[in-house]
């Protein structure tokens, strides 16, 4: 039963807290930025607001665009439900290995571009074009990035490799794990849509991605797909966190267990969640053609993390 509410639980917890982070993140900036900020709370206010407007399609979209936002929420519920964010306790199992939430991620990722294609506008287009081209490069640094992981759990199991830092803290700090953590940090950012690969505050046609694809949505649609991007940066923020500090993670099904893995959960987030929104403020974007070197070094840093996992070894 406790399986069931990790299950549960999770994609409750996610739902909840992602947008909270989000409004996190732009309080932080603001302050460093010498702003006061709208509050921790705006980012759900926003959501409410858009939630009550009827959604617009244009003209020219079809099935696609309307079930794009569905999708990425769905996509997005399924990997909270299976990953091992507050506990390592899961009802789907082994199934819910590195390649199946790769797999998750990478079909959001595809509806939502298809969806600015079939809106049939230049920005959709440009947007989608340039997702695919930084997907094609950071889905297989993820990979990567955990299976230079597995090895320390002889699994691909996403459970697995986190049970194993837990019980033996002497892997983490390894040249493997090093060079993973920096390939994975560089893959999320990029997946996320985040300093330094793209602005989230942009509306510059010049350099957005994210925001050239969702530019045709609104209302209630416009809300899920929002709502479903903060959730993907806090779920891979809080596995990049467990990944590599697994410390206060439930590994048994106890109720006491659970309550300490989410609130070590809450506080990991809101440490990395304040890290980055601080990043953000001292880096710059890089130019669109150079996101590819930068996405290509993550990727060299993802296979000598493999390899150094197996010569160690």
């Amino acid at each position: 039963m406790n399986g069931w509410a990790v299950a549960i639980g999770q994609p409750v917890l996610m739902a909840v807290a992602a947008p909270l982070l989000i409004g996190w993140m732009r309080l932080i900036r603001a302050r460093l930025e010498g702003r006061a900020g709208a509050g921790i709370g705006q980012s759900w206010r926003d959501l409410r607001k858009l939630a009550r407007k009827e959604p617009i399609s244009p003209a020219d979209a079809g099935w696609l665009f309307v079930c794009a936002p569905p999708v990425l929420a769905a996509t997005s519920l399924l990997i909270a439900a299976i990953v091992p964010l507050a506990s390592t306790t899961s009802v789907a199992g082994g199934s819910a290995d590195l390649i199946a939430v790769v797999g998750l991620l990478l079909l959001g990722t595809v509806a939502l571009a298809l969806a600015a294609l079939d809106a049939g506008t230049a920005f959709g287009g440009m947007g989608a074009s340039r997702q695919m081209t930084i997907a094609a490069l950071v889905e297989p640094t993820l990979l990567l990035a955990a299976f230079a992981l597995s090895e320390r759990a002889g699994s691909t199991s996403l459970a697995a490799i986190v049970n194993a830092g837990v019980h033996h803290p002497d892997r983490l700090v390894s040249p493997a794990s090093l060079l993973a953590a920096a390939a994975l940090a560089v893959a999320v950012l990029a997946e996320t849509g985040r300093m330094p690969v793209d602005n989230p505050a942009t509306h510059l046609e010049l350099t957005m991605v994210h925001e050239a694809m969702v530019l045709e949505y609104a209302g209630r649609d416009l809300a899920l797909v929002e709502l479903a991007s903060a959730m993907r940066l806090s779920l891979l923020l809080g596995l990049l966190a467990n990944l590599f500090v697994p410390w206060g993670v439930a590994t048994t099904t106890g109720w006491a267990a659970l309550a300490v893995g989410v609130a070590a959960l809450v506080m990991k987030l809101s440490l990395l969640g304040g890290v980055l929104a601080a990043g953000e403020v001292l880096m710059a974007k890089v130019r669109l053609f150079r996101v590819p070197e930068l996405l290509a070094g993550s990727f060299v840093l993802g296979l000598l993390a493999v390899t150094a996992s197996y010569v160690l070894t």
